[in-house]
C-alpha cells in the first residue's frame, strides 16, 4: 500500500499538471510596445488591454479558452521589435502580434510579419504606409488613419480665409505622412492655398525657439501642427511666449488627446482646432460606459486615447478569433475580411480592401477649464467620407 506521503506527492503532481495544462490552453497574443520610452501613452494603453481582457475572460474567454497577452518592451527600437516578434512567435507560442505606437517601429514589424506570414494588428501606428503603400496581406490597422484625421482638419481649414500655411511635424514616417495628407486634402478643397514653410524637428529633440522663429518669419495665416508629447509641450510654451499663435488659427493633429493636452495644464493653447479624445464630455451610451468602467477598474486614473485603443485592440482580437473559430493563421486571415464588431466608439469594420479599420475620430476646439486643457464644441467624425477612393487605394496597395 502506498504511504500517505506518496499519495500526497501524486496529488500535488496531478494538480501541478492540471494547472500547467490550463495555462497552456490560453490563447496567447504577442504585444510589443515602448513601455519605458513612451510611458505616458503605453501605460494607459496597457490598462485598456487589461480591462478588456478581464471582461473577455470573465465572460468565458474566447472559444472557451482564456485570452492572454504577453507584453514585451522594444524601447522604441525597430531592430529590437523585430527580434522580439520572432521570439514571441517561435518561442512563446503566440498566435499573432499586436501593438507599437511609433510608426517606424510598426512598419518594421509589419515588414517582418509579411515576410514570415505572421498576422500583425497595428493597434496604434498612424503612418498610412502600413495599410497602403507598404501594405501586406498579414498587416491590419486599428487606429483612425493619418490621412483621415488630416482630411478632417483640412475640411475645417478650407472654410476660413487663410491662404498662407506653415507646417511643423516630427521628421519621421508619421510626421511626413501627416503633412502630405493635409496638403493634399486642403489643396484639393482650396486650390489657392500656399504652404510657405515646412519645419521638420527631430522626434523628441525639438529646438522650439528656432522652430518658432522660423515659423514666424514665414508670416503664415495659419499653422498645421503635428508635434506631440514633450515636443508639443516645448512648442506650445515657446510659441505662446513669442506670440506665434496670436491672430492665427492652429490646426493640431492629436493635440486634443489627453496624453498630450493634460500635461500642459493651464498653459494649454486655446482656440486650436484639433483631433483628440474628450472622455470628460461623454454623458451616455457605450462611450460613457467605457469611461465609467475604466475609472472603476483604475481608481484615480482617467482614460486616455491609449486606453480606448488598448481596449478596442482586445475587442478586435477576441471578435476575430471567435469569427474564425480557430487560432490558425489561414482561418484568422479569412475572418479578418470585413470583420465587424461593436466598440465604445460605435461599430467598427476592418475593410477587406486595405485592412484599415473604420474607427472614427473626435474633432473639437481647445480651451482651458479649471486650469486644465480640454476639447470643447467637439463632434464625432465617421472616417468613410474622408477616405481616398477605392480605386486610389487599390493603386497604392502593392500587388499581392
Amino acid at each position: 500500500m502506498k504511504s500517505l506521503k506518496t499519495w500526497t506527492a501524486a496529488a500535488v503532481a496531478l494538480l501541478s499538471a492540471s494547472t500547467a495544462a490550463l495555462a497552456a490552453d490560453a490563447i496567447k497574443i504577442g504585444e510589443i510596445n515602448h513601455y519605458k520610452r513612451m510611458a505616458a501613452f503605453a501605460e494607459p494603453y496597457k490598462k485598456g488591454i487589461e480591462l478588456a481582457l478581464k471582461e473577455v475572460n470573465d465572460a468565458g474567454g474566447v472559444l472557451g479558452r482564456p485570452l492572454e497577452f504577453i507584453f514585451r518592451d522594444d524601447d522604441g527600437k525597430p531592430g529590437d521589435a523585430v527580434k522580439i516578434a520572432e521570439e514571441l512567435m517561435t518561442r512563446d507560442g503566440v498566435v499573432m502580434l499586436t501593438g507599437t505606437i511609433l510608426s517606424n517601429v510598426g512598419l518594421a514589424i509589419s515588414s517582418y510579419a509579411g515576410e514570415k506570414g505572421y498576422i500583425y494588428l497595428a493597434s496604434e501606428p498612424l503612418a498610412d504606409d502600413l495599410v497602403w503603400k507598404s501594405g501586406n496581406p498579414y498587416t491590419f490597422r486599428l487606429r483612425t488613419s493619418t490621412y483621415v484625421q488630416a482630411a478632417i482638419l483640412a475640411e475645417q481649414a478650407a472654410k476660413t480665409d487663410a491662404i498662407r500655411y506653415a507646417t511643423i511635424a516630427p521628421n519621421y514616417a508619421y510626421g511626413t505622412a501627416a503633412v502630405a495628407a493635409f496638403k493634399e486634402s486642403l489643396t484639393r478643397l482650396k486650390p489657392e492655398v500656399e504652404f510657405v514653410t515646412e519645419q521638420w524637428p527631430a522626434l523628441f529633440k525639438i529646438d522650439a525657439g528656432a522652430e518658432v522663429q522660423a515659423l514666424e518669419a514665414s508670416k503664415p495665416d495659419a499653422i498645421y501642427n503635428v508635434t506631440f508629447g514633450t515636443d508639443l509641450q516645448k512648442f506650445v510654451r515657446e510659441g505662446t511666449t513669442r506670440g506665434l499663435f496670436e491672430g492665427r488659427t492652429v490646426y493640431g493633429l492629436l493635440t486634443g488627446e489627453p496624453e498630450y493636452l493634460e500635461p500642459l495644464g493651464a498653459e494649454a493653447p486655446e482656440g486650436w482646432i484639433v483631433t483628440g479624445y474628450p472622455w470628460y464630455g461623454f454623458t451616455s451610451g457605450p462611450e460613457k460606459v467605457f469611461v465609467d468602467s475604466y475609472m472603476a477598474a483604475f481608481p484615480g486614473e482617467t482614460p486616455k486615447i491609449g486606453s480606448i485603443v488598448g481596449y478596442m485592440t482586445v475587442q478586435s482580437i477576441a471578435a476575430l478569433i471567435e469569427k474564425a473559430g480557430s487560432t490558425e493563421t489561414p482561418a484568422l486571415l479569412e475572418a479578418f475580411k470585413d470583420l465587424t464588431l461593436d466598440t465604445p466608439m460605435g461599430e467598427v469594420t476592418y475593410r477587406a480592401l486595405d485592412h484599415q479599420s473604420t474607427m472614427g475620430a473626435y474633432l473639437g476646439v481647445t480651451a482651458v477649464q479649471d486650469g486644465q486643457g480640454v476639447m470643447v464644441d467637439w463632434s464625432f467624425k465617421d472616417p468613410t467620407p474622408y477616405m481616398p477612393s477605392e480605386d486610389e487605394i487599390r493603386a497604392m496597395r502593392p500587388a499581392k
